[in-house]
């Protein structure tokens, strides 16, 4: 069952908007199990040329959904949010069913949906597989986040892995689609 927590930044969330939002949305319960209690959290954003930015993330025990969408309409970048989040979830069922078949875990979320085109797109993402082209090996060096974004610019990469010098944590920066940067901790469990 899917809860939400739907957040506007510059905009109301009117109940037309919420009603949309969860109706969409709600249709990718079909994908799993009964046992599934997830939360969506769709915040929803209006910028200063009237662009709309549409973000949903469905945090559960061993998966996280994740999808955003650009548009100039609201209504049409949450169809297309939805239409994202559903190849992602095709995907990984597929991924899941063919390699973990006999294990527990991300496998007891989905549920067995049958319909005509959830077998092509299963077949059409079967073909397309994840191979490993290259493969790269570098030691880590300790340094602090200014140094990794320096380096990751000297580079030309979009992402950056490095020990932080303090926590001795292995940690990612990253460049984001606003030109800014981010910061990825890692926590051992």
């Amino acid at each position: 069952m899917l809860n939400f927590n739907i957040r506007g930044e510059n905009i109301e969330v009117t109940p037309a908007i919420r009603e949309y939002t969860e109706k969409k949305i709600q249709k990718l319960e079909r994908y799993f199990t009964d046992e599934v209690n997830a939360t969506a959290h769709v915040n929803l954003k209006v910028y200063n040329d009237r662009q709309t930015k549409v973000e949903v993330t469905i945090p559960m025990k061993n998966l996280t959904l994740r999808a955003e969408e650009r548009n100039s309409d609201m209504y049409a970048a949450i169809d297309l949010i939805n239409e994202k989040l559903e190849r992602q979830i095709r995907k990984y069922k597929t991924r899941v069913n063919r390699k973990f078949r006999e294990r527990e875990g991300v496998a007891s979320y989905f549920a067995a949906v049958t319909e005509e085109n959830e077998t092509a797109a299963a077949q059409e993402e079967s073909d397309n597989e994840f191979n490993v082209v290259r493969t790269k090996q570098f030691s880590l060096k300790p340094m602090d986040q200014e140094e990794a974004i320096l380096q990751m610019n000297m580079l030309g990469h979009s992402f950056y892995i490095f020990t932080d010098a303090e926590s001795n944590g292995t940690n990612i920066v990253y460049k984001r689609k606003d030109g800014k940067y981010g910061l990825i901790e890692t926590e051992v469990e």
